[in-house]
C-alpha cells in the first residue's frame, strides 16, 4: 500500500489557524453555559426561565439562518472578506451581551454573536488551501478542535466567572474575535483559487435531494434533537447543582472535570467499535438508548445531588460517542457529490436544536418545573431512538479524494466507471468543474492510492 504524502506547513499552519477560528466561535456558545443560568436570574426579568432560555438558544437560531447564506456569499466576495464580517459581528454581539445589565439586551447580544456564522465559510476556505488527499484530515482537526473547546468550557467557564463574571467572558469571547482577524490576516495564506467545493459546501440545486433522503433526516433529526436536549440541560442543571451540592457555581468546574475525563475515556473504544469493526448502527442505538436513561434519570433525581452527578455522567458518556460518530456518519449516507450540501443541512438542524433547545427549556421550567424539561428531552430521545432502530447501517466506508491532473483529456463518465471498477470501490464522481475526484473505499479493502492516481494521471 503507498504511503500518502504528510500536509505541507503551509497547510498544517491554514488548518490549525482556522480550526482555532471555528473553535472559537464554539467558545462563545459553550464557555457560559455552566454558570449563565445562575447569573442571569439575577438581572431584570431573569427570574422569568423563559428568558433565560431564549438567551442561550438566540445563539443558535441566528446561526440556522445565515450559516449557508454566509457561505454561499463567499465564493462572490471572498473567504477572507466574509470571516472577516462575520467575526467583527461575533465580537459586536459579544460586547453587547457583555454591557449588557438586563436580560432582554442579552439576548439581543447572543442574536448578534450568532449572526456571525462564518463555519461554512471556515471550512471552505480549509477546502481551498489543502490538497484534496489532505481534505479529510483538515476537516478531523476541526472537528477535533470543537470537542476540545466543548470540553474545556465547561471547566474553564466556572473559573473564570470566579474572576471576571459572566459579562467579562463575553467581553472576552469579543476580544478573540478581533483577534482571530490578525490570524486571517497574517497566519492565514490567500488561496491560489478559490472555488466551489461539493465536499465541503452547500450546493442549492442539491438541496431538494438532500432532504428526501430519508437516512439523512434521520441524522438531522438526531443532531437536533442532541443539541435541543444539550441546551435545554443547561436552564436547568446549574440551577439544581447549586442548590443539591451547596457548591458556587464557581465551583462547578469540580463536578465537570471528572465527569468530561471519564466520557471522553469511554468514548474512544466505541468510536473504535463503529467505526473498526463496521458496528455504527449497534453504537447509535446503545448511545441513543444511553441518552434516554440520562433524560429519566434527570428527571426522576433532578433533586439529589448524587443522582444529578449520575445522570450528568452518563448523559455526557453518550453525548460525546454521538458527537463523534454522528460527522463521520453523514460523510457516509450522504451521495459523495452532494457530501457539503449535506453537512450544511446538518449543522443548521444543530443550530435549530440550540435555539428550541433553549425555549422550550426555559418555557417547560418556568411554567412546569424542573422535571417538565427531561420530559420533553425524553420524547425527543425516544422518536430518535425508534428512527435509529430503522435506519440503515451506514456503509463501511472511507473518502478518499484525488487531484484531477490540469488539462485532463478524461471523459468524466467513463472515468468514473473505470475508478469504480476498482476492487474495494463503493461509489465514484469525478467533478471536472471542481478538479476533483471522489471515491468511497470499503474499509476492509487493501486500498492502494497508486492504483487509482495511475488512472487519474493516465
Amino acid at each position: 500500500m503507498s504511503q500518502p504524502e504528510r500536509m505541507s506547513p503551509v497547510e498544517l499552519r491554514s488548518t490549525l489557524s482556522l480550526a482555532s477560528i471555528y473553535g472559537l466561535r464554539m467558545l462563545g456558545m459553550f464557555l457560559i453555559l455552566p454558570i449563565f443560568a445562575i447569573y442571569a436570574e439575577t438581572l431584570p426579568s431573569g427570574h422569568d426561565h423563559f428568558y433565560i432560555g431564549l438567551a442561550l438558544g438566540a445563539y443558535g437560531l441566528t446561526q440556522a439562518l445565515l450559516q449557508l447564506p454566509f457561505g454561499m456569499a463567499s465564493d462572490r466576495f471572498g473567504r477572507k472578506n466574509v470571516i472577516y464580517v462575520g467575526l467583527v459581528i461575533f465580537a459586536i454581539g459579544s460586547f453587547v451581551a457583555g454591557m449588557a445589565d438586563d436580560i432582554h439586551t442579552i439576548i439581543i447580544g447572543r442574536a448578534i454573536q450568532g449572526a456571525g456564522a462564518v463555519s461554512a465559510v471556515v471550512t471552505a476556505l480549509v477546502a481551498d488551501l489543502t490538497r484534496e488527499e489532505h481534505r479529510t484530515k483538515a476537516m478531523a482537526m476541526i472537528g477535533g478542535s470543537i470537542g476540545i473547546t466543548f470540553a474545556l468550557s465547561l471547566v474553564l467557564g466556572p473559573t473564570l466567572n470566579q474572576w471576571i463574571g459572566v459579562p467579562g467572558i463575553f467581553v472576552l469571547t469579543g476580544v478573540l474575535a478581533l483577534l482571530a482577524l490578525l490570524d486571517i490576516k497574517y497566519l492565514v495564506p490567500n488561496p491560489t483559487v478559490s472555488r466551489f467545493h461539493s465536499d465541503t459546501q452547500a450546493a442549492p440545486a442539491k438541496l431538494a435531494d438532500v432532504l428526501r433522503d430519508t437516512q439523512l433526516l434521520r441524522l438531522n433529526f438526531g443532531i437536533f434533537a442532541l443539541h435541543a436536549s444539550h441546551m435545554a440541560m443547561f436552564v436547568v442543571v446549574p440551577f439544581a447543582l447549586k442548590q443539591t451540592s451547596g457548591l458556587s457555581e464557581n465551583d462547578h468546574w469540580m463536578i465537570y472535570l471528572p465527569i468530561m475525563v471519564i466520557s471522553l475515556v469511554l468514548m474512544v473504544p466505541a468510536i473504535i467499535i463503529g467505526e473498526k469493526k463496521a458496528k455504527l448502527k449497534q453504537i447509535f442505538i446503545l448511545s441513543v438508548s444511553v441518552m434516554l436513561l440520562a433524560e429519566l434519570a434527570f428527571g426522576l433525581m433532578i433533586e439529589s445531588f448524587w443522582g444529578i452527578i449520575a445522570a450528568l455522567t452518563i448523559f455526557f458518556i453518550a453525548f460525546n460517542v454521538l458527537e463523534a460518530i454522528m460527522p463521520s456518519t453523514i460523510s457516509k449516507q450522504a451521495p459523495a457529490a452532494a457530501k457539503g450540501t449535506a453537512i450544511g443541512v446538518f449543522n443548521t438542524a444543530q443550530s435549530l436544536g440550540i435555539f428550541v433547545g433553549g425555549v422550550a427549556g426555559g418555557w417547560l421550567s418556568s411554567q412546569y418545573g424542573y422535571s417538565a424539561v427531561f420530559g420533553f428531552c425524553g420524547i425527543l430521545m425516544l422518536l430518535w431512538l425508534m428512527s435509529v432502530i430503522t435506519m440503515r447501517s451506514p456503509a463501511a466506508v472511507r473518502s478518499k479524494m484525488y487531484h484531477l491532473p490540469e488539462g485532463h483529456t478524461h471523459d468524466a463518465v467513463q472515468l468514473s466507471n473505470r475508478l469504480a471498477a476498482l476492487p474495494g470501490v463503493k461509489e465514484s464522481v469525478v467533478l471536472p468543474a471542481e478538479g476533483m475526484v471522489i471515491l468511497k473505499v470499503d474499509m476492509q479493502a487493501d486500498w492502494d492510492d497508486s492504483t487509482a492516481l495511475q488512472l487519474i494521471r493516465g
